[in-house]
């Protein structure tokens, strides 16, 4: 497994950093945001250090899709039913602020429509 010792989700993979973990897989890990942006906001990130979502593509596609049916597993067990977001954040003029690859599912109530 490649990791990044700076990488702060690296570092919630290898148990270094509290988080509360919602579900892991022998590949993803998914854990509940420190600074939620819904009522429901939760990270799933693959255990692999892929700074971004072109990097990760690139390198293992079939991880990629698990990452997504990943996330939409997690929206499920959280019994998003009325509707969810999943966002991936790509380099810093995407709004990317830690560069490991990362879907946010959020939901819980209205999360707002997209311009």
């Amino acid at each position: 497994m490649s990791t990044d010792p700076s990488c702060v989700f690296c570092r919630v993979v290898a148990g270094e950093l509290p988080s509360t973990v919602v579900a892991e897989t022998d590949r993803t890990l998914a854990f509940r945001d420190l600074h939620p942006a819904a009522p429901v906001h939760v990270l799933v990130v693959p255990k692999d250090h892929h700074p971004d979502l072109a990097a990760l593509s690139d390198a293992d596609p079939a991880l990629l899709a698990g990452l997504w049916a990943d996330a939409v597993a997690v929206a499920r067990s959280e019994g998003l039913d009325g509707g969810y977001r999943l966002v991936v954040n790509t380099g810093a003029d995407g709004g990317q602020t830690v560069f490991h690859v990362h879907v946010h599912v959020l939901g819980g109530g209205p999360v707002g429509t997209l311009a």
